[in-house]
């Protein structure tokens, strides 16, 4: 059978281990040919094959659900449930979603994009089929990296306090999720994987014990905690741990042997109440390249598959501006040992991977733990430390109530710094950076700023660092920056809440914020050649917004637009239409941003053509909104 065959995972039954093995050749193949080509996540898919195929294997998937953790270990999981012939399309505009969507495929029964929601997903799922009275199998398959989250530790938890819910969970331990793992958990997990395969006592014990002279028949009551005791003896720390906590505990498994993938699933399917299956997997499996750069190749622009290489751009680009904020930290941190970078296993995606490797004292990586990345901030804060949260402005979502209460509410000096803020591209709604402008810029004592470029990115790098009144946030995008030129050392910080005027003109008053600001001068161009002139504003600061500036302004021209990179509902175009009103300037403002919707996955420059927001799209609902007798087309 070749993979392009199957088009539902139960056409696996039956299949030889032999069978099987091709059938993980395909599947390692497609996946490789296809993140080469259009990019996309390598080492995990490559690392759950086998597992996928032999967990697969034992299940009936007409009724049994996998939930998959974060998704994008799930492959392999596309691979065989029918989305083979739409492969190519992975991650690209209207095509194949990189992470699990349940809209997508009915295999596909929970969608999640951030780490440690799984265990959760699958008990509601056993809960709810107990409650109905149904039969099917509920499955958990979460990374060693994902179990550093507290949610997972929370549902394993509950499920450990319901013996009587069967509940699978496959631990797949790659000792990595996106960088190598820290904490306590993972360290117990290695120690584990470099011991023997621990096999539970087996079904005969209690017959072998029935067959000793004059003890056999009389030991019976005792049995059940003689079992246990030496169960006890026989697994391994770790494992251990999971029994206290009320699993049954199976492993560590070799993750590429399917034979024994099998067997064990096919036991842990017959154990009442939780399990845990600790299956040991090498990350970027069958792809050599892979297997050594762990880190490296967690995910992939398109590359040449023979070398590993990426393929090179048509022309030079400037550099990231995640490059640009790591390397200037790196440099006050070096003059600053107060200065403590915080990641929340992102150091490669947020750049501090080089302050790790510069000033290993001043690095922290908390795992996979957002909230206790933002409270370990405050009480850095509180001895006085400059600590620099550096979190994606989707996941610093998940630490929302530690930002309010345990730093805004007690007006702690912490610096976050928002990473792929704004539109995010192939990843999709589950990484877009929509939110964070509204869900801040309502919590008191908070700064919030964005640079139009990365020069004026180090200078804002600055005045977080300097900042030491309570907390402030940078919101900064995913990608390059503009090329403009960038200083060494030297930089000077911004005066807190002070706008600038980059262009004059008396017919419109553009307001734009972070990344929209450029877009603003160019919309603002395009409108001239239409005998429009706007006067054009870099806000910096949402909050404090500078008033002084905007205010009169807008008072004066009596046109206003707003632009920003974020939902419109409740973020900066709203402050901007507050503070106007708060001043009883009534003028009609038009807000241009994120409308509210899910923004899909496709390259951010297809989500901004979808959404209105290229320069001359922006033109064009200017002219629509307050010149609509000089429309015309805006080509």
């Amino acid at each position: 059978m070749h993979l392009s065959e199957i088009t539902h995972p139960n056409q696996l039954h039956g299949l030889s281990i032999r069978q099987l093995q091709q059938i993980a050749r395909q599947i390692r193949d497609k996946h490789l040919q296809t993140v080469a080509e259009f990019g996309g996540h390598l080492g995990p898919g490559l690392g759950v094959v086998e597992l996928t195929l032999g967990l697969y294997q034992t299940l009936d998937l007409d009724r049994d659900k996998v939930i998959w953790d974060v998704g994008h270990q799930a492959y392999p999981h596309k691979l065989i449930t029918g989305r083979y012939s739409d492969f190519h399309t992975l991650r690209q505009k209207d095509g194949i979603a990189g992470y699990l969507k349940r809209g997508e495929n009915k295999f596909d029964h929970f969608g999640a994009g951030h780490a440690s929601t799984s265990i959760s997903a699958a008990l509601g799922m056993a809960l709810a089929r107990d409650m109905n009275g149904e039969k099917f199998k509920a499955v958990a398959v979460i990374g060693d990296g994902a179990l550093t989250g507290g949610m997972a530790l929370e549902a394993i938890n509950h499920a450990g306090h319901l013996p009587k819910t069967n509940l699978l969970v496959v631990l797949n331990d790659n000792e990595m999720s996106i960088s190598p793992n820290v904490g306590a958990i993972p360290r117990y997990l290695n120690k584990m994987r470099l011991s023997p395969p621990v096999q539970f006592i087996k079904d005969n014990f209690e017959e072998q014990f029935k067959h000793i002279p004059f003890v056999g028949e009389s030991l019976s009551p005792e049995l059940g905690r003689i079992k246990e005791g030496m169960k006890r003896l026989a697994v391994p720390k770790v494992g251990a741990v999971f029994e206290e906590l009320g699993f049954t505990y199976m492993g560590p498994v070799d993750g590429h042997n399917l034979e024994e993938l099998i067997a064990t699933f096919q036991q842990a399917h017959q154990i009442a109440g939780p399990v845990l299956v600790h299956v040991a997997t090498i990350k970027g499996k069958g792809y050599e390249l892979a297997e050594k750069d762990q880190v490296g190749y967690h995910a992939q622009t398109p590359f040449n598959l023979t070398t590993g290489k990426a393929i090179p751009s048509n022309k030079p680009k400037p550099p990231a501006y995640a490059k640009v904020f790591s390397h200037t930290l790196v440099k006050l941190a070096e003059q600053n040992p107060k200065i403590i970078g915080i990641t929340a296993a992102m150091a490669t995606g947020t750049g501090l991977d080089k302050l790790q490797a510069k000033l290993p004292n001043q690095y922290i990586d908390v795992g996979i733990a957002e909230q206790h990345a933002v409270t370990l901030a405050a009480g850095l804060a509180c001895e006085g430390m400059r600590p620099v949260a550096a979190i994606y402005s989707t996941f610093l979502q998940r630490a929302y109530d530690q930002i309010i209460h345990d730093v805004c509410i007690q007006n702690l000096p912490v610096f976050f710094c928002l990473d792929r803020a704004g539109i995010v591209g192939s990843d999709g709604p589950t990484h877009q950076g929509m939110y964070d402008i509204a869900y801040l810029r309502c919590i008191p004592n908070i700064v919030m700023m964005a640079p139009k470029d990365e020069a004026e990115m180090q200078r804002m790098v600055v005045t977080g660092i300097e900042h030491t009144t309570g907390p402030i946030a940078m919101r900064f995008p995913r990608g390059n920056g503009y090329g403009v030129p960038l200083m060494e050392e030297g930089w000077e910080p911004l005066e807190i809440g002070k706008g600038e005027i980059l262009r004059n003109g008396d017919d419109v008053l553009i307001i734009g914020y972070g990344t929209m600001v450029y877009p603003s001068m160019q919309a603002a161009e395009i409108l001239s050649e239409h005998g429009i002139e706007a006067t054009v504003i870099n806000a910096r600061f949402v909050k404090p917004l500078d008033t002084e500036l905007i205010v009169p302004l807008a008072q004066k021209i009596g046109r206003v637009v707003t632009l920003e990179e974020g939902c419109v509902m409740g973020g900066f175009g709203s402050a901007v239409a507050e503070a106007l009103l708060d001043a009883d300037v009534v003028v009609p403002v038009k807000r241009i941003g994120i409308p509210d919707v899910l923004v899909e996955h496709a390259t951010p420059e297809e989500s901004k053509a979808e959404l209105g927001l290229t320069s001359r799209q922006i033109a064009e609902r200017v002219l629509q909104a307050y010149f609509q007798k000089q429309v015309s087309a805006v080509i």
